[in-house]
């Protein structure tokens, strides 16, 4: 990256604090989830810019179309710019139930230009064990996007070969998944941690006065529905309990960018001497000794002084008074330092294990 590119560093406050946060919004219920849908469809209707004749598959798909409807045409002699082959994708949410209503995306399978102005005709949607579940059909719209051209040259927005059919799905058939006959209730923490499980564990637990929640391992909490208790409220009750967390030191990098985001109480430990390209860092701890005056009652405490110092070969010297790597980031960044060698020093320092904290490279 360039040197003129300008660094943009985030840096969340380091609130080491105890938080307190719900469970619901630290795990998922196994069985609770969305179901993918995917369906072969045709849109009909387009000015023109629909599938070539290149796209056999487009062809013989309208003439299988119009053959049950009682119209038989032989695919070598269909000749139309007017329809496109769609690959038609949805998310079918938890607990669905026939006749509700869900939206729907189509992408063009062929050589299209535009999906614009056309109209999905009925298409099967099927889940990943070949069954049919939903049926889709309607307008597509693509959002704002467009496309236009002329002998000069063309102008295209967004993508106007994919598209959306709101409220264009409608289930036919019921997930085979019923909550009231589930015996025990299976979290599974979005992220694993051994902690954060047995948290979860013991606020069950101490809730209900029970051993009803039991920590398998630091991904899944298994818990016993109690006798008599509603499964829905009982449910309700342990995603509304709360626990308490600690904010984990994390580095956050975005390379294309050069955004560094910074998370919690982030130190380097010392001494650390770093040399990349045409800059020098070094962090040195110098022990310091508190004398009390005479005859007091006061006692003798050692403390330490960080010094941090980073020198560019232009001769530019910034000294840091702290151990922090929020103040070494932010001193090279007033240097104007490169994007890349900033990342670079910071994961050389984690290379070298005196930066405690989780990196994340995007």
């Amino acid at each position: 990256m360039l040197r003129s590119l300008i660094v943009l560093l985030l840096i969340v406050d380091a609130v080491f604090a105890v938080n307190r946060v719900k469970i619901g919004n630290e795990v998922e219920v196994v069985g609770v989830r969305q179901n993918y849908l995917t369906g072969y469809g045709i849109v009909v209707g387009l000015k023109g810019t629909g599938d070539g004749t290149t796209s056999r598959f487009t062809l013989i798909s309208i003439a299988n179309m119009l053959k049950k409807m009682g119209i038989y045409v032989d695919p070598r002699q269909v000749r139309t710019k007017n329809a496109a082959a769609v690959i038609v994708t949805a998310s079918m949410p938890p607990f669905a139930k026939n006749g509700m209503r869900f939206d729907v995306t189509v992408s063009s399978l062929g050589d299209a230009k535009s999906l614009e102005n056309g109209v999905l005709i009925r298409t099967p949607l099927m889940g990943p064990d070949g069954k049919i579940y939903a049926f889709a059909q309607g307008p597509v719209s693509l959002g704002g996007g467009f496309s236009e051209s002329n002998k000069g040259g063309q102008v295209t927005k967004n993508f106007p070969t994919t598209g959306v059919v709101l409220n264009g799905g409608i289930i036919e058939r019921d997930l085979p998944f019923s909550f009231d006959s589930m015996k025990e209730l299976t979290l599974t923490l979005k992220i694993p941690d051994f902690t954060r499980a047995t948290k979860i564990q013991n606020a069950i637990n101490n809730f209900f006065g029970e051993n009803l929640a039991k920590a398998v391992d630091a991904t899944t909490v298994k818990v016993k529905f109690p006798e008599g208790k509603d499964p829905v409220e009982f449910t309700s009750q342990i995603m509304n309990l709360e626990i308490e967390t600690d904010n984990e030191p994390t580095v956050v990098i975005y390379e294309r960018t050069g955004t560094v985001i910074m998370s919690g109480d982030i130190k380097i430990d010392t001494p650390i001497y770093v040399s990349h390209g045409n800059i020098y860092v070094s962090v040195l701890k110098t022990p310091v000794v508190s004398q009390p005056q005479p005859l007091s009652e006061g006692k003798t405490v050692t403390a330490e002084k960080v010094e941090t110092t980073v020198i560019e070969e232009e001769g530019r010297i910034f000294s840091i008074q702290s151990p922090s790597l929020k103040d070494l980031v932010q001193a090279l960044n007033d240097l104007g330092v490169s994007p890349r060698d900033l990342i670079a020093i910071i994961q050389a320092i984690k290379n070298a294990g005196k930066l405690h904290a989780k990196i994340i490279i995007m």
